[in-house]
């Protein structure tokens, strides 16, 4: 049994995903980070740095991985899927999934942030054009990379499009460009249509509403905690 500790991000979805692909039973336990439950010095013994998702893989001991890319190379490795074995695809697989991790979450998140007034105070145009620019310029780079194959890795199905995946689909939602970009669509519909993602986004769709409902019950003070716009 795997228990998986997340909410509803785009990289607690990755995770779901890949759970819901390999067929291995799990666990979702809701983290509340409006309420700081990422916090606790229970959790902190899980993820110390203090963020979601991590993963406690109680067959094996209670061994406790956390970081999404990290959750993921350790799920494929141990069910023995959608990480290749042989090169050059493996490590195709890695690049692309670091690039998902160091580029396509950090900037669409940080664009996100300063983009929505629901996170932002204020209107910060410099960061909006940073990271909004740097967005648009990854978005460039898998189109052109869907071009040449049908998955980011290769021919293949792997680890480095379950991480993607969430982040893309989510592009048009928090303001980023979502027309003209016949490739991505067209691996958006080949991953949204395979069984296992369908069931993932039944998961998300009910934990984005868990999630609204937490932010609506949130404080201001809890808000801005969550959102770090005060030091902890």
């Amino acid at each position: 049994m795997i228990k998986l500790y997340g909410n509803a991000s785009p990289n607690v979805v990755k995770v779901v995903i890949m759970l819901e692909e390999t067929g291995m039973p799990y666990e979702y336990v809701w983290i509340d980070q409006y309420q700081d439950e990422q916090f606790s010095p229970a959790y902190a013994r899980i993820n110390p740095n203090n963020k979601v998702p991590a993963i406690v893989d109680e067959g094996a001991r209670g061994r406790s991985v956390f970081e999404s890319g990290a959750i993921l190379i350790y799920l494929a490795e141990k069910t023995g899927c959608f990480l290749p074995a042989s090169e050059p695809d493996r490590s195709s697989t890695f690049a692309w999934l670091m690039l998902q991790m160091s580029g396509i979450g950090p900037m669409f998140g940080q664009f996100n942030h300063f983009n929505s007034p629901d996170y932002s105070n204020e209107d910060v145009p410099y960061a909006k054009n940073r990271f909004g620019n740097e967005a648009r310029r990854i978005i460039k780079v898998l189109e052109h990379r869907l071009s040449e194959c049908a998955y980011l890795a290769g021919s293949a199905y792997s680890i480095a499009d379950i991480a993607a995946y969430p982040w893309m689909v989510l592009r048009s939602f928090i303001g980023l460009p979502a027309e003209g970009l016949p490739n991505i669509e067209a691996w958006t519909q080949r991953i949204a249509a395979r069984p296992a993602v369908m069931r993932a986004q039944e998961r998300w769709d009910k934990a984005r509403a868990i999630s609204a409902a937490a932010k609506a019950a949130a404080s201001p003070e809890q808000r801005d905690r969550y959102f770090g716009r005060v030091p902890r």
